[in-house]
């Protein structure tokens, strides 16, 4: 939700977005991207470039994880750390890096919270990361998180106007619904009731 709102929020400083998905095989993202292809129809701005889908399997890093496997999804009881993805962020901005300097673009964004307690979401990670992957790939590359200091109810609240219904959070499909019972549901749930906007969300429970 953080994401198609980050994409939001860079057309509206008239900045022009290469929007990059990056597929590893985890269980929610053949929902995930129908959500995220009808999220930036919806956006529908002149400076919004197509989506490209990169692709990074995980299945032979993670192995028999949850997030590969279904079984013993972090439900709603558990706390964030449960949801640990190992080296997410690692996975995800060097392979955007990767395509974005083949298209001469320099700079990555992504959609990082406050209190986000991993450690490859820090803002000391991202600084130490986009030089590392400048000398990689041989020209410079910096790392943008403008979420960092905002909670997603706050999020929320500054984008109420978007189509939030479009979106997509859940760890655990219930077909084309979302669960309602993960851990992310719940953390969805809760973000909207504090930034007092009416959830859109059709939940399976």
């Amino acid at each position: 939700m953080e994401s198609c709102c980050l994409a939001a929020h860079l057309l509206s400083c008239g900045r022009a977005v290469w929007p990059v998905y990056v597929r590893g095989g985890l269980r929610w993202e053949a929902n995930e991207l129908r959500s995220v292809r009808r999220w930036l129809s919806a956006l529908g701005a002149p400076r919004l470039r197509p989506l490209s889908v990169v692709e990074a399997p995980a299945r032979a890093l993670y192995g028999r994880h949850w997030s590969l496997t279904g079984r013993g999804v972090p439900g709603a009881e558990r706390p964030d750390a449960a949801v640990y993805l190992p080296g997410r962020n690692i996975l995800l901005l060097g392979s955007a890096a990767i395509y974005a300097a083949q298209q001469g673009v320099s700079r990555l964004a992504v959609g990082t919270l406050a209190g986000n307690p991993f450690g490859d979401a820090s803002r000391g990670f991202f600084s130490r990361f986009s030089r590392c992957l400048g000398e990689a790939l041989a020209v410079p590359m910096q790392i943008e998180a403008p979420f960092h200091q905002m909670t997603k109810s706050q999020v929320i609240a500054a984008h109420a106007a978007l189509p939030f219904h479009l979106t997509w959070s859940c760890l655990r499909p219930a077909g084309p619904r979302q669960c309602g019972r993960c851990n992310k549901c719940a953390e969805r749930r809760r973000a909207f009731q504090r930034a007092r906007v009416p959830d859109p969300t059709v939940y399976a429970g």
